[in-house]
């Protein structure tokens, strides 16, 4: 593909059309339009899928269909209850799919990951030892307190990574023991040997939570092959952003823990004297649940199940591209954990020398129309160890995430306008406040529904 800049505009022309890309859900916003510093608007490139993902049509189109028949779950005898409690619980049965879960595993619904690593946190019987890599993203890394707690820095090799989860796990005491280990990496977008630590968890008894945020999106998922114990998993990075996520795995721990919350729902009998609570998975679900946002989980899932080969395909063919040309860059220096190449989803991390990455974003975005992400990725620890090994003086990266919004120009405009801003500099004048970079006297305004 050949573009074209127009640098009174930021707009880049497509002079000859690319190769096809399969065909993969389609996404809301993908004809959005944005304002740019210098004047005019530019359709919006997210290159941010790994912070949020937008929203699948299929999923708004769902969600506006059941909206009219939203009501109470479980109790109601209405028959707009009866619709709702049906979706709700059939979400389960998605769920436990979608994942290749084992008969009898708990599905549990919650916010997000990090709301399911702290229910699993408050299950875990007392003395429970926990193995946790360092390059966890926070929702994985801080639920777990005590001295029972190993945090271990991940090597530079798969072989060595399942390694130092073996000699940690045989320095454990007698007791319950967790393994924690993320799919693919939210900071390098490469996966982790998680059925290797698994077949080392088991040698030693103890039991894997495997952190999907990032890899669910990408990949299929298997709780059988894997031979996992638990799974988390969040809807906004499964382009289903209604504040929905879950934990599913073994009943076991869940069953037997003090309810995550106490509140309706959780209760089987409440009297003056005492309260029986639900031993199933409402035992961790007080409270009027999300049944919307399940509900658009359960059909982000179905979609995404129904696709996996497009969706590989095509961010396999956009990795590529995008890959090759930040090695191109000059001063450019990708971070990664691993010294050989390893299978991975679409995101990468980087630093360019010279430049910051907190103002290189603000750039992309004010110029160009390009959204990515700055910083450490709530993953503070682990990114800015990568960054030292860069060679960067700072504690920040940039992060591009691809996903089904995704396009080859989106790509294309990204490498070209990195290759302006290194050549060149901005267009325009920036500055620091509050920590951030913004453009001096920004003339973009807000669409009115934000006043």
């Amino acid at each position: 593909m050949t573009l074209a800049l127009d640098r009174s505009t930021g707009t880049v022309a497509t002079v000859s059309a690319g190769p096809a890309v399969p065909a993969v859900p389609a996404v809301a916003g993908a004809t959005l339009r944005v304002p740019l510093v210098t004047g005019g608007d530019i359709g919006y490139a997210n290159l941010d899928h790994a912070a949020s993902a937008p929203c699948l049509d299929a999923v708004r189109s769902a969600v506006d269909e059941f909206l009219p028949w939203y009501a109470s779950v479980h109790r109601g005898a209405g028959f707009a209850s009866q619709v709702s409690t049906r979706l709700y619980e059939r979400t389960r049965d998605v769920l436990r799919r979608f994942v290749d879960a084992r008969n009898g595993d708990s599905v549990i619904f919650t916010r997000n990951t990090t709301d399911a690593f702290n229910l699993l946190a408050k299950a875990l019987p007392r003395k429970t030892s926990v193995v946790v890599f360092d390059s966890e993203h926070h929702a994985a890394l801080l639920p777990w307190r005590g001295p029972n707690v190993r945090r271990v820095q991940l090597p530079r090799t798969r072989l060595a990574a399942v390694s130092v989860v073996d000699e940690a796990l045989a320095e454990c005491p007698q007791g319950p023991r967790l393994v924690v280990v993320a799919g693919a990496s939210n900071v390098t977008g490469e996966l982790l040997p998680v059925a290797e630590i698994a077949a080392v968890a088991r040698k030693h008894g103890a039991r894997v939570a495997l952190d999907a945020a990032q890899l669910a999106p990408h990949r299929r998922i298997s709780l059988r092959e894997l031979d996992v114990d638990y799974v988390a998993l969040s809807g906004h990075k499964l382009y289903a952003p209604f504040g929905a996520g879950a934990l599913i795995g073994r009943s076991d721990w869940l069953r037997a823990a003090e309810p995550y919350l106490a509140g309706g729902g959780a209760t089987k009998l409440v009297t003056e004297e005492a309260v029986v609570w639900n031993s199933g998975e409402e035992r961790h679900e007080a409270g009027s649940p999300n049944t919307v946002g399940v509900y658009a989980l359960g059909v982000a899932c179905e979609q995404l199940a129904a696709h996996w080969n497009a969706v590989g395909s095509h961010e396999a063919a956009l990795l590529e591209r995008l890959r090759k040309g930040l090695a191109s860059l000059p001063g450019c220096a990708e971070l990664r954990f691993f010294d050989a190449p390893v299978d991975r989803v679409g995101t990468v991390s980087f630093v360019v020398d010279g430049f910051e990455p907190g103002w290189l974003a603000a750039v992309l975005s004010a110029e160009y129309g390009i959204g990515v992400r700055d910083g450490a990725f709530c993953a503070h620890v682990a990114a800015r160890r990568l960054i030292r090994e860069a060679g960067s003086e700072g504690q920040q990266a940039v992060r591009v995430s691809l996903g089904l919004g995704s396009t080859e120009e989106h790509v294309d405009r990204l490498l070209l306008a990195l290759r302006q801003i290194v050549a060149r500099g901005a267009r325009w004048e920036y500055t620091k406040a509050d920590g951030r970079w913004a453009p001096v006297g920004d003339p973009r305004e807000l669409p009115g529904f934000c006043a």
